[in-house]
């Protein structure tokens, strides 16, 4: 007997399984995410990851009967091996020590390895951060929704069938209903045909074959190549995408005080939070300005690998900033954010000038504002920049801004959390 299933596929339910292995396994999940990034390259970020969860995190729950109340008598087995005090040896490398519970004898249960794919990695990389401040007061929150791949579905318009799951279909059913081939059938005609014209067979053995070809020809008739039941059709939800306007200026300091090192520093906390900004708001323009002495705007390219060098202007920076945002980026109109990347240097009667124009003007317009000072362990007292010293005394008095300080890779995205956190704004 064959039993075919023809119920339509339910709505939302295409990848139920692996939806539910996620919820559940949630918590191990996400610190598994955590962990692997200790050991990933920003630049890498946004790839998929096997992350590795303990095997009791996949059990299913159950019911037990309880334990009643009052005296229980157990009788435990003993042990030929070990006496009270004993030392239990270390499982031997490479047998079972890597697994969730290690033996004496080496054996053990191994981790449950699960791959991510690159959505689920950023979507539990980035889920609980986001632009402070995102909507301005006059603005409300716009959403519109867009297409996203959700599964398969048993039906739909013919420009969403998905080719390769529908043969996949017909070809697991054609072996269940057992469908024979086309040279199945034409090497037992060929067979036939040679016995009647040499007549070395008996008339019942011919009237067998001729009836187990009728048969055939019958099941190919009947069991179609393709059925409806085959057809599999990519299967798209409608999501809800922010459309507030935002544009994010990105500041860095590339002069000749900016080592190999602390450029590499700023270059990976840009490129992390340009992941995100790409990642999370389809409506958010990133412009790029470098600068030392003078200021320009670059694209992406130019920005992280360009190799030109000098002195430390930061005003020029700013200046350049409030340029774009006269010629392209009206107040009423946009969210406006900005970061800045510096080693903390810069010429001293360029500071104040550089101190008004950010409590002036930028300040003014900007929903957060975030620097970034990077610094090596060489430097004794990264503390008393003339930036940080400069950018210290306004901190306490707006709410928009924050300063944060990094020296290391390993330091990027704790910072990062820290400034793109719901709780910082």
């Amino acid at each position: 007997m064959h039993i075919v299933d023809r119920r339509l596929n339910p709505k939302a339910k295409s990848l139920g399984n692996r939806q539910r292995f996620l919820r559940r396994a949630k918590a191990e999940i996400r610190e598994a995410v955590r962990e692997s990034l200790r050991k990933r390259k920003i630049s890498d970020v946004e790839g998929g990851e096997d992350v590795r969860i303990r095997s009791k995190s996949l059990r299913e729950p159950t019911f037990g009967l309880g334990r009643e109340q009052g005296e229980r008598d157990y009788v435990l087995p003993g042990n030929r091996e070990f006496s009270p005090g004993d030392s239990i040896r270390k499982p031997e490398s490479g047998k079972g020590g890597r697994g969730q519970k290690g033996s004496a004898d080496g054996e053990g249960d191994d981790d449950f390895v699960f791959s991510l794919s690159r959505d689920e990695f950023l979507d539990i990389f980035f889920e609980d951060l986001q632009l402070p401040n995102m909507i301005k007061a006059k603005l409300k929150s716009v959403k519109s929704t867009e297409p996203v791949r959700a599964g398969f579905s048993t039906d739909g318009p013919p420009s969403r069938l998905n080719q390769v799951r529908t043969m996949r279909n017909s070809l697991a059913r054609r072996i269940a209903l057992r469908r024979p081939r086309q040279t199945e059938i034409d090497e037992l005609e060929a067979e036939i045909a040679r016995l009647e014209a040499t007549g070395n067979t008996s008339p019942a053995q011919l009237t067998e074959m001729r009836e187990k070809l009728r048969h055939l020809l019958h099941l190919r008739k009947i069991v179609a190549y393709i059925d409806p039941i085959d057809l599999k059709y990519n299967r798209m939800e409608r999501r809800p995408k922010p459309k507030t306007q935002a544009v994010m200026f990105c500041l860095m300091d590339v002069s000749a005080s900016m080592t190999e090192d602390l450029k590499e520093l700023s270059k990976r906390f840009f490129m992390l939070l340009h992941l995100f900004l790409s990642r999370h708001y389809a409506e958010v323009d990133i412009v790029f300005i470098r600068h030392t002495t003078q200021a320009q705007e670059v694209d992406e390219d130019t920005f992280f690998r360009a190799t030109e060098t000098g002195g430390t202007v930061i005003s020029s920076a700013l200046e350049e900033m409030m340029n774009v945002v006269r010629d392209r980026y009206p107040v009423d109109d946009w969210n406006i954010y900005a970061a800045q990347a510096s080693d903390g240097h810069n010429f001293d009667d360029d500071m104040d000038y550089a101190m008004n124009l950010l409590q002036t003007e930028i300040l003014k317009i900007c929903q957060y504002y975030a620097y970034i000072e990077v610094h090596s362990d060489e430097y004794l007292s990264p503390f008393q920049s003339v930036v940080w010293s400069g950018y210290d005394t306004i901190e306490g008095d707006h709410e928009n801004f924050a300063m944060r300080r990094v020296s290391g890779p390993g330091e990027i995205y704790p910072v990062f959390r820290e400034l793109f956190s719901p709780t910082e704004a």
